[in-house]
C-alpha cells in the first residue's frame, strides 16, 4: 500500500486526484482560455501537468522540461537517471512522474492524442504503464494505434521507395534495455546517443541531466517506454540500415519481474546494465519461453578493472550499435527469404522490359487497349441511350449487344503475351514446403 499512497499523494500535489476516476478528456485539454494563450511562470506543482499538456499540444520539444519557478533542480547525485535522490526539492517533480500521472488521469482518447504528439516530438512513448497498484500494468497498445511512421530501409531495391505503416501493426525487431541494481552508467542517456546520428543529438528518453531528471521518481518506476529508430535511406547518416524498436524499463528488474518477463518474451535481444558484483544469473534468468532473447551485459565486472575497462560514451555506444545490427542478432529480413527472392526475380523479369509504358501496354497488355475502351463506351451508351435517335429502344440495345459480342470475339482471338505468361506462371507456382 506504500506505493499506492505515494501515488495518490503525488496526484494530490499535482492537482490531478479528482481526475483519477472521472478522467481528463481531450476536450478539456484543448479548451482555450487565458492560461492557454499566456506563458505565466509556474508557481505550484498543480500547474505542471497543464503546462506539460499545453506545450505538448503545441509540439514544443520543451514539453517535458516543466518545473516551478522556485525550483532550481540542481542537486547532485552520483547515480544515473534511474536512481533515487535523497535531497529532492519539494517543489520539483521528475518529468516521468508527471507523464505517468497524466496518463493515469486521462481517458483513452486523450492518451492516444498525447502519444501521437509525443511521437511527433520524437519523445519515447509509454508501452507498459504502471497503475496505482504497483503490481498492475497496462499495455498501451490501443493508444499507439494511430502512430504512422515513414522510413526507408536499405533493403528496398528502389532507392526512392519508402515504407509507411501503422507502428502498432508493424513487425519490427524489439531490443530492450534494463537495469540490475544501481548503476553508474546512465542507461537513458546512452540510449539517446545510440539513437542519434552524428549530426543531431535527440533527447528521446528522459535522463538524469535534463531539467528535474535528477529528482527521485515516485510513481514512474516500472514504466516501460518505447522509441523507434527509422532509417532515412542515407548510408552516411543512418545508424542502423533497418528499422528497430527500442524498449527502456525504468527501475530495477529485481522489483519489476512482470515487465522484465514481458520484455524477454517480446524482445530479440535484452541489454542488462549492471554495476560491480551485482551480476547474478539467478536474478536475471530468462523466463521459460519458446524463443529466448539474446542477453548482453553492460557494466564493470570488477571494480579493480575500472582503469583497464574505462572507455568514453562514444566507444560504449559504438559497441552496442555493433551488437544491434540485425546480422549480429540473427534478425531475419523478410526480403531475404527464398520466396521473396523468387518473387523479386519474377517481378524484375517483367519490369525489365518496360521502356515505353504506352508501347508496353499496347504490345504486352492488348486486352487493356482500344478494344477495352470501345467496350466501356458501349456499356455507357447501353445505360444512357443518348444516341438512340428514331430507333426503338429494343432494336438499339440489340445493335449494341451485337457490337459488344464482336469485340469480345476479337479479344478471345488475342493470344497470351510473354509478360502475362510470366505473371500467370508466377502466381500459379506452388510454394515450396520445407523438408523435415
Amino acid at each position: 500500500y506504500v506505493y499506492e499512497e505515494s501515488c495518490f499523494k503525488l496526484l494530490e500535489n499535482l492537482g490531478l486526484v479528482d481526475y483519477y476516476d472521472k478522467k481528463l478528456t481531450l476536450h478539456t485539454v484543448l479548451q482555450i482560455d487565458k492560461t492557454s494563450i499566456t506563458d505565466v511562470p509556474v508557481q505550484s506543482l498543480s500547474d505542471l501537468p497543464w503546462l506539460f499538456l499545453k506545450r505538448l499540444m503545441m509540439l514544443q520539444r520543451t514539453a517535458r522540461s516543466v518545473k516551478c519557478s522556485s525550483s532550481d533542480g540542481t542537486e547532485d547525485s552520483e547515480w544515473d537517471d534511474d536512481q533515487e535522490n535523497e535531497s529532492d526539492c519539494p517543489q520539483s517533480v521528475n518529468p516521468l512522474d508527471i507523464l505517468t500521472a497524466v496518463f493515469l488521469c486521462s481517458d483513452s482518447f486523450l492518451q492516444q492524442e498525447i502519444i501521437i504528439k509525443m511521437s511527433m516530438c520524437q519523445f519515447a512513448v509509454p508501452l507498459l504503464l504502471p497503475n496505482t497498484d504497483k503490481n498492475q500494468i497496462t499495455l498501451m497498445l490501443w493508444a499507439m494505434r494511430d502512430i504512422v511512421k515513414k522510413y526507408r530501409p536499405h533493403s528496398l531495391l528502389d532507392p526512392s521507395a519508402f515504407v509507411e505503416e501503422r507502428i502498432a501493426l508493424s513487425e519490427l525487431p524489439l531490443v530492450s534495455f534494463v537495469r540490475l541494481g544501481r548503476c553508474n552508467i546512465s542507461k537513458s542517456e546512452i540510449l539517446n546517443k545510440l539513437l542519434s546520428n552524428p549530426q543531431q543529438y535527440t533527447d528521446t528518453f528522459v535522463h538524469f541531466n535534463m531539467d528535474c531528471g535528477n529528482i527521485s521518481k515516485k510513481i514512474s518506476d516500472g514504466l516501460v517506454e518505447m522509441a523507434w529508430y527509422l532509417p532515412c535511406g542515407n548510408e552516411n547518416i543512418d545508424v542502423f540500415p533497418e528499422p528497430v524498436a527500442i524498449a527502456n524499463l525504468r527501475g530495477d528488474i529485481q522489483s519489476f519481474e512482470t515487465q522484465y518477463t514481458f520484455l524477454c518474451e517480446a524482445s530479440t535481444a535484452v541489454f542488462v546494465f549492471f554495476e560491480s558484483q551485482l551480476l547474478d544469473s539467478q536474478l536475471i534468468s530468462v523466463p521459460s519461453q519458446k524463443s529466448m532473447p539474446q542477453l548482453f551485459f553492460c557494466g564493470r565486472l570488477q571494480q579493480q578493472q575500472h582503469k583497464k575497462l574505462q572507455s568514453n560514451d562514444a566507444d560504449f555506444v559504438g559497441k552496442i550499435q555493433s551488437k544491434l545490427l540485425h546480422e549480429k542478432l540473427g534478425i531475419l529480413v523478410d526480403e531475404d527469404t527464398e520466396e521473396c527472392q523468387r518473387a523479386k526475380a519474377r517481378a524484375d523479369e517483367i519490369t525489365s522490359n518496360i521502356n515505353d509504358i504506352v508501347q508496353f501496354k499496347k504490345e504486352e497488355l492488348p486486352l487493356q487497349g482500344e478494344i477495352l475502351m470501345k467496350l466501356a463506351k458501349l456499356d455507357k451508351e447501353e445505360c444512357r441511350m443518348k444516341k438512340v435517335g428514331d430507333k426503338s429502344v429494343e432494336d438499339y440495345k440489340n445493335e449494341l449487344q451485337i457490337e459488344k459480342r464482336k469485340l469480345r470475339e476479337e479479344q478471345n482471338e488475342t493470344g497470351i503475351s510473354v509478360t502475362m505468361s510470366c505473371f500467370i506462371r508466377g502466381i500459379s507456382t506452388p510454394e515450396k514446403k520445407p523438408t523435415s
